[in-house]
């Protein structure tokens, strides 16, 4: 073997030796042996310097020189979290999914889930924009809430979640909106509706509402706009949605139906 490489073409052996060291250049760090701690502070130093990719580098450098030591189970989370601080989130959450696979009695491992979470929540994006990453956050979120109730991850995981989930509710009252603009009533009423029975909890509900009012109207669907209007104002009565709702059905010479708690109640749960 060793003397077929002398048979190389001179140029194909120079090129050969050129792309393997600008590839160990890139993805790992040239093999000096050292102990673990060592380049585990050399790691840890890197991370203060805010050198976060020199970090993730040096964390993997402790596991692939003594992948059975305790410093390499740090070191896998740790090379986790530098990629996080340096935004590379999908490195990140492949090196949190592999800490889970291989550790997953660890104590550390419900960090692992919630540094997980918080990948996919800080990808979050504009609600004009697609919404994959967000129910991936919110999958991640419950998870670590479902895995680890009584932790402070789990505490913060949930206020995170009425987050995505106003978010996502956010994301069905722009479509909604579209094509109410558009005069495609039917479709705007799905979306409205999905807000209303799906994420009732949010800060969209009202407008939802209000914006059912306004569907029910135009397609001349009298009583369903009473009872939408009839509902907010029970549950929303000093929104200024409810003042809009209110004047569209004075407008259309209709006024809200009355609204006692039990028949309000009735309504949201069987029509809504």
């Amino acid at each position: 073997m060793f003397l077929r490489a002398f048979r190389l073409p001179l140029v194909a052996l120079m090129l050969g030796l050129t792309v393997s060291a600008c590839s160990g250049d890139k993805d790992e760090l040239p093999y000096v042996e050292r102990p673990a701690e060592q380049i585990f502070q050399e790691a840890e130093a890197a991370m203060k310097a805010e050198e976060y990719k020199t970090a993730a580098k040096l964390f993997d450098e402790v596991e692939r020189q003594h992948p059975y030591s305790q410093w390499a189970t740090k070191a896998q989370l740790r090379a986790a979290y530098a990629h996080y601080e340096n935004l590379k989130y999908d490195d990140a959450i492949l090196a949190l999914d592999r800490f889970i696979q291989l550790h997953p009695g660890s104590p550390d491992v419900a960090y692992a889930y919630y540094m997980r979470a918080l990948c996919y929540y800080e990808q979050i994006t504009d609600v004009r924009r697609d919404q994959r990453v967000t129910r991936q956050a919110l999958d991640a979120l419950a998870e670590v809430v479902r895995r680890f109730p009584d932790t402070q991850y789990a505490r913060d995981a949930r206020l995170k979640i009425d987050l995505t989930n106003d978010h996502l509710a956010g994301k069905e009252m722009e479509v909604g909106r579209f094509y109410l603009k558009q005069n495609q009533y039917t479709a705007a009423l799905g979306r409205f509706r999905t807000v209303i029975e799906q994420y009732q909890t949010t800060s969209h509900v009202p407008e939802a509402l209000h914006r059912l009012v306004e569907c029910y109207l135009a397609l001349g669907v009298v009583d369903e706009a009473k009872t939408a209007a009839a509902v907010l104002g029970h549950n929303f009565p000093g929104s200024e949605w409810y003042v809009d709702s209110y004047a569209l059905l004075v407008d259309a010479n209709v006024r809200p139906a009355q609204n006692p708690k039990s028949w309000i109640s009735k309504v949201w749960n069987s029509v809504f």
